[in-house]
């Protein structure tokens, strides 16, 4: 087709337009000179009749040539060449800056894609690691302003108190697993143990009422 375009986005008879104006400028073709006749453009450019005359039309409208009517092609004017290339120079900017937008735009687009691939495979795996571990045990460190230090969980009744079931104890970088009722608050323990989502505040209400009552 005439007016396809190139890789760079501008059709190709403007950019044979643009050659026969960089000529005239660099004075290859001098005003007042008559080139090919239209008709041999199209051969020159290896382009079809119908891109050629388009060619010619854009700069005959810039008044940087005159076609002459079954003779050839005139050299019109110098200064509107340089204008015309000016003109052309801001749009191949205009294009530019277009496409790197575009691929800009497609490349964050890809970007998202493979951020949603990702987070798609953690929420899967979070999925799977909740069903294989339904009880994700909470923590308790035992500080000196609990009440209920150096007694036994069985002796606070911390299950009928809390729901909360003691599961293991980490004493001095030794982890002690299923402790039962007769497991000791030890000073700087760290209890784990299980329960439903408001388990945590009740645990901590229980087990230090006296920084729930400074609030």
């Amino acid at each position: 087709m005439g007016g396809r375009k190139t890789e760079s986005g501008i059709p190709k008879y403007q950019q044979i337009a643009a050659d026969i104006a960089y000529k005239i400028v660099d004075g290859t073709y001098q005003e007042g000179r008559k080139i090919y006749a239209r008709s041999s453009i199209g051969s020159q450019y290896s382009v079809s009749s119908e891109t050629a005359r388009r060619a010619m039309c854009i700069l005959a409208d810039w008044d940087v040539v005159e076609v002459e009517k079954n003779s050839g092609v005139v050299i019109k004017s110098l200064d509107n060449a340089r204008n015309f290339l000016q003109q052309q120079e801001q749009t191949k900017s205009i294009q530019n800056l277009k496409r790197n937008i575009l691929d800009n735009v497609e490349r964050q687009q890809e970007e998202t894609k493979e951020l949603y691939g990702y987070l798609t495979e953690l929420i899967k795996q979070i999925e799977c690691y909740r069903a294989t571990n339904p009880f994700i045990p909470y923590e308790l460190v035992i500080k000196e302003d609990t009440p209920y230090l150096d007694r036994t969980v069985g002796e606070v009744n911390l299950w009928q108190e809390t729901f909360a079931t003691v599961i293991a104890i980490r004493r001095n970088g030794t982890l002690m697993m299923s402790p039962g009722p007769k497991a000791v608050f030890r000073l700087n323990d760290i209890f784990y143990y299980t329960g439903d989502d408001e388990c945590p505040e009740r645990v901590r209400k229980f087990m230090y009422p006296k920084q729930v009552g400074d609030k």
